[in-house]
């Protein structure tokens, strides 16, 4: 059904009210103008009669001749303007002011004449005129004489004239009548405009609030209850106002939390659409919140184990717990805290879950468990050899000088294996204390580089010497940066010690310093073996040999390159590797150019 505006509705009934009011009036009025013409025309053509009929005739007097009454007729007729005719009662014109008698029909049988002597009295008739040939009023009084009628007078007039001036008169009424429809319209427009108009100002105003502009007040009507009603909407719209802010104000508190928030929140519906997630669930599920907004959490993220999870929460009477692992881009730990959501008839809407990224506490204790399974191994196997030879001495190969000396001598060998695990251990110990402590921290200085390359390398040199090995420095003198000298020192020495190790005889070493970008450069290059690539990111690991056999035969500790690491993150700076196997490798350690103070 097509809905119109309300003045549309009012406007048209007052003019169904109206316009019929106003037809009927004028009707009315045409009715009786023509009745009240009418009856005053009888009226007049009556009195017209009754004065010839005197005029002709006195009483006890005989009717004058024929010619004389015609021609009393015609005088008479022509000086008042009206048809006069006297008919005798057999129905023979005697006289007529329009016509001559001796041409006329016989009357006896005009409905007018016969009413007036069947009656005895006045009687009038309105009929065409076949004399005249156009339509005419008649009006017909009787003369009686000893109770006989002696002659009837009839007096007509043509209603021509009187149609005429009706229509002079109906035309009038009509434009008065045409006049008052236009003013009765105008008013009801402008009624129906007064009643509308402020209900389209409420429903304009209305359709702000839906917009959200709720500061908008309506204006007051004129009207008491137009008035009552735009005040009530006003108020509502002021509680609304206050109501939504408070709102506002929550949800603005509740989204900042959630976002400042670490873990992830993802809330989903009785079907697992998802309804809403945070930024870390956002980051943690690899996915958009915009573009997955309504779909299925099957859609959104292929893991059986967190389906599982939502369905467990929906259908569980309290919080569910659960890790799983995702291989978006990576493998990820997620620990997964999910409840029932209840709506506020206690119904279950849906679940909230809680993410909480677990990775990096899984892969320490990976590396924990690493760690602890190394160092048992790396002690291990010193204790054992030691514990061996010490057996055997026991049993009897004290006794015997060349034997004891021999296994006096692996003994002490084992046992420097042994305390140098435990002097890396410590310094790699003390370096990440010292890092991690608030109440101690590492002292920095800007100092030349050169000088500190220098005495790395001489600590060294004898032990490059015995493998007829050079080590050749390059560092300009203007070279600075913010270090700690004996940190620097050791970790130049460890990698300068790493290259002699894994080097032939005859190799030569090469340190190298430099300044790139907002850096300092300090490279180890050397000739050796070199390092396959899948082994690049897992060299600087506690422990991690690319051959434990070699490692171990040559003395390595299986720290050194892990101590490296931790002396470059404590300057801020950070070590890697360029290596291929058979054309040597570089050990780059990057520290950062500062110019403040120390700390």
């Amino acid at each position: 059904m097509r809905r119109r505006r309300m003045l549309w509705h009012i406007f048209p009934t007052y003019l169904l009210v109206t316009l019929p009011t106003l037809v009927a009036v004028a009707l009315y009025a045409f009715r009786s103008i023509d009745r009240l013409y009418q009856n005053q025309l009888k009226d007049s053509l009556n009195a017209k009669a009754v004065l010839f009929e005197h005029h002709l005739y006195q009483d006890g007097d005989a009717l004058p001749p024929d010619e004389v009454v015609d021609r009393l007729c015609k005088q008479l007729g022509s000086n008042i303007h009206t048809r006069i005719t006297v008919i005798l009662p057999d129905g023979r014109v005697v006289g007529d002011s329009l016509a001559d008698p001796a041409l006329m029909d016989s009357h006896g049988q005009r409905p007018e004449i016969r009413d007036a002597i069947r009656t005895r009295q006045m009687a009038h008739r309105v009929r065409f005129s076949d004399t005249m040939q156009e339509k005419m009023m008649y009006v017909c009084r009787v003369v009686h004489r000893g109770g006989k009628p002696l002659f009837v007078v009839r007096t007509a007039l043509s209603l021509v004239a009187v149609q005429n001036a009706l229509r002079d008169v109906y035309s009038q009424i009509s434009l008065v009548a045409i006049i008052a429809i236009l003013l009765a319209s105008i008013t009801s427009l402008h009624v129906s405009r007064r009643i509308s108009r402020p209900l389209e100002d409420m429903r304009r105003g209305i359709s702000r609030y839906a917009a959200g502009d709720m500061a908008y007040r309506l204006a007051i009507p004129d009207t008491v209850e137009m008035a009552d009603f735009a005040g009530a909407v006003n108020a509502m719209a002021a509680q609304l106002q206050e109501r939504i802010r408070a709102i506002v104000e929550q949800r603005n508190e509740q989204e900042a939390m959630l976002e400042s928030m670490v873990e992830g929140v993802l809330a989903l519906d009785r079907d697992g659409k998802v309804l809403s997630m945070n930024d870390a669930a956002e980051r943690l599920l690899g996915v958009n919140a915009d573009s997955v907004r309504g779909q299925s959490i099957e859609e959104t993220v292929r893991n059986t184990a967190l389906h599982g999870v939502f369905r467990d929460a929906l259908n569980s009477t309290g919080p569910v717990e659960c890790d799983i692992c995702l291989r978006n881009g990576g493998e990820r730990f997620l620990q997964v805290h999910g409840t029932v959501l209840h709506g506020a008839d206690g119904q279950r809407i849906g679940v909230l879950a809680v993410l909480n990224d677990v990775t990096r506490l899984r892969r320490l204790e990976s590396v924990r468990r690493d760690f602890v399974a190394n160092v048992s191994h790396e002690l291990k196997t010193p204790v054992t050899s030691i514990k061996g030879f010490v057996e055997s001495l026991r049993d009897g190969a004290a006794r015997d000088p060349e034997a004891c000396e021999r296994f006096l001598s692996i003994i002490a060998r084992q046992t420097e294996s042994l305390n140098a695990i435990i002097e890396d251990l410590l310094s790699l110990s003390r370096i990440e204390h010292d890092t991690e402590s608030e109440s101690r921290q590492i002292e920095m200085a800007e100092i030349p580089l050169a000088g500190v390359l220098k005495e790395a390398i001489e600590i060294c040199a004898e032990k490059a010497a015995g493998k007829q090995m050079s080590i050749h420095l390059t560092c300009p003198s203007g070279v600075k940066a913010r270090i700690n000298a004996p940190l620097l020192e050791q970790a130049v020495v460890n990698l300068v010690d790493n290259a002699i190790k894994y080097s032939d005889k005859g190799k030569d070493i090469e340190v190298a310093c430099h300044e790139k970008g907002d850096s300092v450069l300090i490279e180890v290059r050397d000739a050796g073996y070199g390092i396959e690539r899948q082994h690049h990111e897992r060299l600087f690991e506690r422990f991690y040999r690319v051959d434990k056999g070699r490692s171990r035969q040559l003395g390595g500790t299986g720290l050194g390159l892990a101590i490296v690491k931790h002396i470059a993150r404590v300057h801020g700076g950070r070590v890697f590797v360029d290596s291929t196997p058979g054309q040597g490798s570089t050990f780059t350690l990057s520290l950062p150019l500062r110019t403040g103070g120390a700390r």
